[in-house]
């Protein structure tokens, strides 16, 4: 998942439809903290997310942490640069995988709906990823944070009495690292949505959208 600056906020990719049941080894199941792969591992599969959340991070040369993505159920994640991944990623709700070898994609065997779709994550990847950089230099805190909540609901927000619940399993932290903010930034931006009745926080994990609408025009307007 990235935060793109279109209006639209669609999902990067729908979930799998009539994907055909692989061989048990295809399937992975990973607990809170668990690695899927870690940076400069040879990169022997691609990914597609069934459930849970996943977050795709580096670490640079001074130390600091650039999380680059989070993986969400329908994504395809773990295309290589190169031979090897290019960055952590690490299950921050448990989730599950499908596991696509990549030597089969490389020489075009197993079936051809399967090569068209990761073909097509990869393009939308690209995309959204030039998107994301975009946004990172050149929208406000408010619009990054309003931008982030909008992305997150459409993709695993679920509404019911008007109100649209999405959980946030990422931390203040996980998000900041994110939007290229400061973790306080995150929380005064939050905190001013809360006061502004636009969102309500049902644990520190947990957001409620009141009023999407407005979730919307801040995403889009400058402090």
């Amino acid at each position: 998942m990235y935060v793109t600056l279109s209006s639209a906020f669609t999902p990067a990719i729908s979930a799998p439809v009539g994907i055909p049941n692989p061989a048990p080894a295809q399937r992975r199941t990973l607990s809170v903290g668990a690695h899927l792969f870690r940076e400069g591992d040879i990169a022997n599969n691609i990914y597609e997310i069934t459930s849970g959340v996943f977050r795709l991070s580096r670490v640079l040369d001074d130390g600091r942490r650039q999380v680059i993505a989070f993986g969400l159920p329908g994504d395809i994640i773990g295309f290589p640069n190169g031979t090897v991944h290019h960055s952590d990623c690490e299950a921050i709700q448990a989730g599950a995988v499908i596991s696509h070898r990549r030597h089969t994609l490389d020489t075009l065997k197993g079936d051809d709906a399967t090569h068209q779709r990761l073909l097509h994550a990869a393009l939308r990847e690209i995309s959204a990823m030039q998107d994301h950089l975009m946004m990172l230099g050149r929208k406000s805190a408010m619009e990054k944070v309003a931008s982030f909540l909008v992305t997150l609901s459409d993709r695993i927000g679920t509404s019911r009495d008007g109100l649209t619940r999405c959980a946030l399993p990422m931390s203040r932290a996980d998000i900041a690292d994110f939007l290229g903010l400061t973790i306080e930034t995150v929380s005064r931006t939050l905190t001013r949505l809360r006061k502004a009745g636009v969102i309500a926080l049902d644990r520190a994990q947990t957001v409620l959208i009141k009023d999407k609408d407005a979730l919307l025009s801040a995403a889009q307007a400058r402090d």
